[in-house]
Order: structure tokens, then C-alpha cells, then sequence
């Protein structure tokens, strides 16, 4: 019998605003350098800022470390979320 250790626990943490540790991740959608979309379990979040990176990844906890200056942090609505995969992909294509 197989157990989900992922809880519904969403945690966040940031740090001088230059490290920001988030439990509760369900899936990161898209990420780059300035960016980070990621599903948690209190709905999407987007991370913005400068040289952003991941650190650390446990897709069986849930768990997300990122790197990087960090401007904003914002929970999206679902609609907010498909325009933001769309400027994303915009973007590359320019």
C-alpha cells in the first residue's frame, strides 16, 4: 500500500530577501531567471526577481528552495495563472 507523505501544509520562509524555502509544492509550472511559477497546495504562486535558481528540490515532500534576489511573491487566481503562461511563452518568443 503506497502512502503520500505530502501533506496539505504550505509554508514559506524567506531570508534577507536572497533565499525563500516553501513547502506545500505541488509542481513547478515554469521558472527562468527573473520568475518562478509553482502550484502549492494554497493555490499558484508566482516568485519574481533577479538571478533566481533552485537549490533545492523535493518533489516527494513538496519542498522548493530558490536562490536569488527576490522582489514580490503573489498567490494568482486560475485565470491569472493561464496569462501568465502565456506572457512566459511570449517572451520566448520574441
Amino acid at each position: 500500500m503506497d502512502k503520500d507523505i505530502v501533506t496539505n501544509t504550505h509554508n514559506i520562509s524567506i531570508t534577507s530577501r536572497k533565499n525563500i524555502n516553501i513547502s506545500g509544492v505541488k509542481k513547478i509550472d515554469n521558472f527562468d531567471e527573473n520568475e518562478f511559477l509553482l502550484e502549492t497546495n494554497m493555490g499558484y504562486m508566482q516568485i519574481k526577481g533577479n538571478n533566481l535558481e533552485i537549490i533545492k528540490l523535493d518533489t516527494y515532500q513538496g519542498d522548493v528552495s530558490i536562490k536569488g534576489k527576490i522582489d514580490s511573491l503573489s498567490y494568482l487566481e486560475s485565470a491569472k495563472k493561464q496569462e501568465t503562461k502565456e506572457s512566459i511563452i511570449a517572451k520566448l518568443f520574441k
